[in-house]
């Protein structure tokens, strides 16, 4: 039995108590929570676990009161390899910087990270505010450290290797820096840097036909993920990449990450 599986059918004490390695020590301390009560300062619990009993799916998740947004948020899936896990996602939110509605478009429907529908006006003011697409606020630079405890939790049920789908272009880039590997589209990356270079198809396109298609976004992992998302590579013709953006499938082994690079020093 796969081991998400396994641990959902414990008490729910015993399963918070295996569940709270997936949060980033530094969250305990920066946000005053007690690791054993789940509880503010104020008395109120705001951290969450889901997994049923049976399910194969956990979520960790850490709200503030009176925010919208979490806080920290995760979630790993069984796969049915059962020395690999599906890291589902992964969203930090920095409760102090402003908060851009991209996730919401202009008719209140989910824009489902941008990929179902845009708020254009909203990501321009994301742009502006140095932000990535997909994100509704700022990080709080905590991929390092969630990679470690995430490690740590593989360690103990010996799961060798963890997998995950980069949604966007700067989060493939982010993990291959932290020693993941490419199941697929690594000559994807590869081709889009090269696009990106001066002369190139890519770099060629950033015209200023939108706010997110600035020629200074040809040498930034945050400028070629805003000109991705606004569908620039479906814009081009290319023998090598097939036409527009393809989220690529990554893994990286418990204590041997070995990243393979597609953009030597990136400057974000």
């Amino acid at each position: 039995m796969p081991w998400i599986q396994r641990i959902s059918r414990l008490s729910p004490s015993e399963k918070e108590g295996l569940y709270r390695i997936l949060i980033p020590p530094s969250l305990y301390s920066s946000f005053r929570i007690d690791p054993r009560s789940w509880r503010n300062e104020k008395g109120e619990r705001i951290v969450r676990f889901f997994c049923p009993r049976g399910d194969r799916t956990c979520l960790v998740e850490i709200k503030l009161p009176g925010s919208e947004h979490a806080l920290y948020s995760i979630q790993l899936t069984d796969l049915s390899d059962f020395t690999q896990i599906d890291w589902d996602f992964l969203v930090v939110n920095d409760p102090g910087s402003p908060v851009f509605t991209t996730h919401i478009d202009q008719e209140g429907r989910d824009t489902l990270f941008g990929w179902a529908s845009r708020n254009l006006a909203e990501e321009e003011k994301a742009v502006e505010a140095g932000l990535f697409p997909g994100q509704v606020t700022k990080g709080l630079g905590l991929t390092r450290e969630v990679i470690h405890v995430l490690e740590f939790f593989c360690r103990m049920f010996d799961i060798k290797s963890i997998r995950l789908e980069a949604l966007f272009y700067h989060n493939a880039i982010t993990y291959e820096r932290h020693g993941f590997s490419y199941f697929d589209e690594y000559a994807q990356m590869k081709r889009i840097h090269e696009l990106f270079q001066p002369g190139k198809a890519l770099f060629n396109k950033l015209d200023n036909s939108t706010p997110f298609r600035k020629p200074e976004f040809a040498h930034t992992v945050r400028g070629r993920s805003w000109a991705i998302h606004d569908g620039i590579l479906a814009d081009i013709e290319d023998d090598v990449r097939d036409e527009g953006w393809a989220s690529p499938v990554m893994y990286r082994m418990v204590g041997k990450p070995r990243g393979m690079v597609t953009f030597p020093d990136p400057v974000y």
